[in-house]
């Protein structure tokens, strides 16, 4: 194996890790955008968010091809052609005057960043030796983690003071500086391969399908919705599709399933897509809490969410010096409980909750994901053979895609769903009938047939009811996270100093 100078891994790492972040912002820092850029662009809501949507869906499929594009090109010329392509196309994102351009330069955006992440996570942990490998995660987990926390604070400062386009302009620099670092990085040899198209179409189809199920479902109200039936129903038949293929064809594949006989990376991948949950959940609702309901400015949200971010980087870089000391499950298990502790207090939100008690509890979760990701991400590879680490890089960072999804869909489904439902059920208790409602009217000195109290009672109604479907999405976060305990001690115990850094050769 290549060894490398510290000077050497520094400047890898900095390269790498400068495009794994402008890719990461890039999934969350339009998002609060998308309110200026429909009347820029003079579409509706709802086709504004196809601005997303076709991002994470070609992102999707893009992102475990990885290994077999890694192959074709080298890893050098593939990760130029990945920071070349996204830094253009986020030129053109800006540039555009239409809904049909931007959806269509998003998409290239997603070809050709979806490979970002897994690429750097595999050049970070070949540049460094085993028993630096945590320290490795560390460095890489900042970036994929701390980005998406900090994409809101740096849209809503760009568009709020510049424009909407600025988000996608900002990504220029940081791509230029990133192409001027990549001669550094370490190549890999070509390698011819053939590319299973049968098993393309059917992967792409069950991996589009289900990324398009989860972001658009709650707007098409699910499975009442022919479309999200027909397209569920697809992508059930390509996964299983291509489930057959792969059994029948062991040659020339787009990845291999045998990664997955690996039981750390198969167990570490599926907690990675349950902590998207948690992450991204969270990430999506506590914005919507504060300045829908608490009437904060954007300036604000970002702001109050930016110590998650903090709290998630000192983590990471203690985790990296404690990896080598203490059973990695152990740290794992501590972090989900500092996280579950984290959203626990946010099942006992009021309207009336000060700033202080949405920044501390959002301290704690962010501390305790980094203890969750840097040890996890350094098991899942501990055991995994180093020809499959590109494609597995892939695939573990799809999974993560996949939890973020989900958690964004089921975040916003189980707010919607109880905010109705709550709204009803305490619509139900403003009656005659009940007592308590003269009193409390009366000090406010209205009776309940004026119009004024009735506008008040159903302002009243509807702030109550959102309250407490907020803490109920806390409450099933909160149980998401409790549920990944048992998962940890199937994890197998890395023997030796170095726990859980052995890499095979």
């Amino acid at each position: 194996m290549q060894t490398f100078s510290v000077m050497q891994r520094w400047l890898i790492v900095a390269a790498v890790m400068s495009a794994t972040l402008m890719q990461v912002i890039d999934t969350t820092i339009v998002n609060v955008a998308l309110p200026h850029m429909q009347g820029s662009l003079g579409t509706s809501p709802d086709s504004i968010t196809w601005t997303l949507t076709s991002y994470l869906v070609s992102s999707a499929i893009f992102m475990p091809l990885t290994g077999y594009f890694t192959d074709i090109f080298g890893r050098r010329n593939f990760l130029i052609l990945s920071i070349a392509g996204f830094t253009i196309v986020s030129i053109l994102c800006g540039a555009s005057n239409s809904l049909s351009e931007i959806v269509i330069c998003r998409m290239l955006q997603g070809v050709f960043g979806a490979s970002l992440v897994p690429l750097s996570q595999a050049i970070v942990t070949d540049v460094f030796p085993p028993e630096e490998r945590g320290k490795a995660m560390a460095i890489w987990g900042v970036g994929v983690m701390v980005g998406p926390v900090l994409g809101p604070t740096l849209g809503g400062y760009l568009t709020e003071y510049f424009s909407w386009r600025w988000t996608f302009y900002v990504n220029v620099p940081v791509g230029i500086f990133a192409l001027l670092l990549t001669p550094v990085v370490p190549d890999t040899a070509k390698i011819k391969r053939p590319m299973d198209w049968l098993g393309l179409l059917l992967i792409s189809t069950a991996i589009g399908g289900t990324q398009y199920v989860l972001d658009r479902g709650n707007q098409a109200d699910w499975f009442n919705s022919t479309q999200i039936c027909v397209i569920t129903f697809l992508a059930i038949a390509g996964l299983l599709g291509f489930l057959l293929h792969n059994l029948h064809r062991k040659e020339n594949i787009v990845f291999d399933l045998r990664m997955f006989k690996d039981k750390n990376f198969t167990i570490s991948s599926l907690l990675l897509a349950i902590l998207g949950l948690g992450l991204y959940g969270t990430m999506v609702i506590q914005p919507l809490m504060m300045e829908n309901l608490f009437n904060y400015p954007v300036i604000i949200s970002g702001l109050v969410m930016a110590p998650r971010g903090l709290s998630g980087m000192i983590s990471m870089i203690l985790m990296s010096r404690l990896i080598n000391h203490i059973d990695p499950r152990y740290l794992i298990a501590f972090g989900i409980c500092l996280s579950a502790v984290g959203m626990l207090v946010g099942t006992h939100y009021s309207i009336n909750i000060s700033p202080y008690w949405l920044i501390w509890p959002l301290f704690l979760q962010g501390f305790g994901m980094g203890m969750i990701f840097v040890p996890l991400a350094t098991v899942a590879f501990s055991t995994l053979p180093v020809h499959f680490r590109s494609e597995a890089a892939g695939l573990f960072s799809l999974l993560r895609t996949i939890g973020s999804s989900m958690g964004i869909s089921v975040a916003i489904t189980v707010l919607t769903r109880h905010s109705q439902m709550l709204w009803n059920q305490f619509g139900g208790f403003i009656n005659p009938y009940n007592r308590a409602l003269y009193p409390y009217l009366q000090t406010l000195h209205l009776q309940p047939s004026q119009p004024k109290a009735i506008g008040f009672l159903g302002k009243l109604i509807g702030e109550q009811s959102q309250m407490s479907a907020f803490v109920n999405v806390y409450a099933f976060i909160m149980w998401s996270f409790i549920l990944m305990l048992p998962l940890i001690f199937m994890l197998k115990k890395q023997e030796g100093v170095a726990q859980g850094m052995h890499v095979i050769e």
